[in-house]
């Protein structure tokens, strides 16, 4: 109508209603419009997918010893891995990026584990130590460097490094992606998770094993973890327990001319000859080792020369040569490098200082040795330390000692016992030409003709062997190491033929067994000793050993610790009322 008055229109109270709140979205994943950029990625995409769970199981099935390396332990069922899987199917996206990070680092760290316990099996025959064995890295990457080269050496530092960021970094991103698919896909995940825990339960209830590979139903991964932090336990009470049995000494405020009078005026030579085993005289391969000890048995004796020989339990195995030597010096059972260093911050009275403070002139031959060895005499007592940059030789290298040990032998009787108006002498001469790989092993020559070891370059062609050839074939292996015993063998009885007197007391061991690759896993520690002497009286006192005659130990022989041989051998060289005194046994 014409003039009237227009209303308000009244509000829709539909239209008036707030509109509700948009769920934002999430942002799409980009995709090549292209079709071959799309395969592509989707090839990219399955192929890491394929890697991070190749990865994670690698890293929770991995068994810690590498000869234990084989396809069935990769087909075993990993509860830590049904574990994780359940989390991630449980959690919200944020806290499986959390679980991811922590798990990750966490599982990088135990293959780390892994991967050094295969290498501690493969050198030592006993896993990695958390808290004795983290200083090695710098003598590992020393051997490399003397035994295969300087650059070989910096590139297995380089593949350590590449290792440590593969682990920390790659299995946290490795889990993050597993988890994400995992999530993407969380029906199916749910059902395969259901199917394989009923699986597990079933395996873990019969037992059932996949031979050497262990159980089907797999803890390997939280059982390793749970194996070091108990044996990092121990060696930590390990610490204080061996500190306060080093400071305890009966021996240490003896008169050394009580605890060595059996041997007054005598020459007293302890050599140590790198890995001679026990197995370097058992099976058929060693006749050639065990005739040439029962010929040198004959040949001494016709020097006027007698010996007795056994065996002794090393405190080491496949290497770190100065846990033995530690071990026989002192008479505490050193088998780690804690207990090593904790002996040298100790005053306890080693063999070579007892003869120091008893009037001998102590040397110490150590032709493998480049370095300086302030323990030597600061810790030992050695008047006098000779590596091998002051014996005199001018040759090339063998393997990892600088030169062979019939020069060395030479060397040391150039440079002391020839010396005139000399007192009486006691040396630790360590012999090396038997150390791994054994790719260059020297031949014996006559003694006349070593002069200043140049005569070697014309041999060393001849005697080499390539290192990759030679580790290829392992019972090539086990017979240049028995080559390189043979020689030592034969130089040492050559040795006391051509230069031994009246005075010459020698004691001959090993310090250790070789590596696993010559006697195979879970051989026994045992290495041959022996004690040479011209002067009757010696043997004598020690016939209560009730030791084999000659320089060979038969089977039945007997075995010693290497801790006991101190306290023993002063009980047989020292005056009547020390000899009653008992010896505790070493911890």
């Amino acid at each position: 109508m014409t003039g009237s008055a227009v209303l308000p229109e009244e509000p829709d109270p539909v239209q008036e209603q707030p509109a509700p709140e948009q769920e934002t979205a999430r942002p799409t994943r980009w995709r090549p419009r292209w079709p071959p950029f799309r395969r592509a990625t989707r090839v990219l995409r399955v192929t890491a997918d394929v890697l991070a769970v190749l990865l994670i199981w690698f890293a929770l099935l991995a068994p810690e010893r590498a000869y234990r390396l084989s396809p069935e332990a990769f087909l075993r069922i990993p509860l830590e891995g049904l574990v994780l899987v359940a989390l991630a199917l449980v959690l919200p996206a944020r806290w499986r990026r959390v679980l991811a990070a922590v798990v990750g680092v966490l599982l990088g760290l135990l293959t780390l584990l892994k991967l050094l316990d295969m290498g501690f099996y493969q050198a030592f025959d006993r896993p990695f130590s958390l808290a004795t064995d983290r200083g090695y890295l710098g003598p590992a990457v020393s051997l490399l460097d003397v035994t295969v080269g300087r650059a070989v050496a910096i590139l297995a530092v380089v593949l350590v490094v590449v290792l440590l960021v593969v682990l920390l970094v790659g299995l946290p991103l490795s889990i993050a992606r597993l988890t994400g698919l995992l999530a993407r896909h969380k029906e199916t995940s749910l059902r395969v998770v259901a199917a394989l825990t009923m699986l597990w339960v079933v395996c873990a209830t019969f037992q059932l094993r996949l031979g050497e590979a262990g159980p089907v139903a797999s803890t390997s991964a939280a059982g390793l973890a749970v194996e070091h932090v108990r044996a990092t336990a121990d060696d930590v009470r390990d610490e204080q327990e061996f500190a306060d049995a080093a400071a305890t000494d009966r021996f240490r405020g003896a008169e050394e001319s009580d605890l060595l009078a059996g041997l007054r005026g005598k020459d007293v030579l302890l050599v140590f000859i790198e890995s001679y085993g026990r197995v370097a005289l058992e099976g058929r391969e060693s006749a050639r080792i065990r005739d040439l000890l029962d010929s040198g048995t004959v040949r001494l004796q016709r020097q006027g020369y007698s010996s007795r020989s056994a065996w002794v339990t090393s405190s080491t195995f496949g290497g770190l040569s100065w846990l033995a030597h530690a071990a026989l010096q002192s008479g505490l059972w050193i088998d780690n490098q804690q207990r090593y260093d904790s002996l040298l911050a100790s005053n306890r009275l080693t063999l070579t200082r007892a003869f120091s403070e008893g009037g001998w002139r102590t040397i110490a031959l150590l032709p493998a040795a480049g370095e300086q060895w302030p323990e030597g005499k600061k810790f030992y007592g050695y008047d006098k330390v000779y590596n091998r940059w002051r014996l005199g030789y001018e040759g090339p290298r063998f393997g990892f000692s600088k030169m062979p040990d019939q020069f060395a032998l030479e060397a040391f009787q150039r440079l002391e016992l020839a010396r005139a108006d000399r007192g009486p002498v006691m040396a630790e001469i360590d012999l090396a030409s038997s150390h791994q790989p054994w790719n260059k092993v020297p031949r014996f020559v006559p003694w006349a003709q070593l002069g200043d070891g140049s005569l070697y370059e014309q041999m060393w062609e001849d005697v080499s062997v390539p290192l990759g050839e030679l580790l290829s074939d392992p019972e090539r292996v086990k017979a240049a190491y028995r080559s390189s015993i043979v020689y030592t063998l034969r130089s040492l009885v050559s040795f006391v033929e051509t230069y031994g007197d009246e005075d010459l007391v020698m004691v001959v061991l090993g310090d250790h067994q070789p590596e696993t690759r010559v006697t195979g896993h879970g051989a026994s520690r045992d290495v041959p000793i022996s004690v040479i002497a011209h002067d009757e009286a010696v043997l004598d006192r020690i016939s209560p050993w009730s030791w084999q005659d000659g320089l060979r130990p038969r089977p039945g022989t007997p075995v010693w610790r290497m801790d006991a041989f101190r306290d023993k051998f002063f009980a047989a060289f020292g005056r009547a009322e020390q000899a009653a005194s008992p010896s505790p046994r070493s911890p």
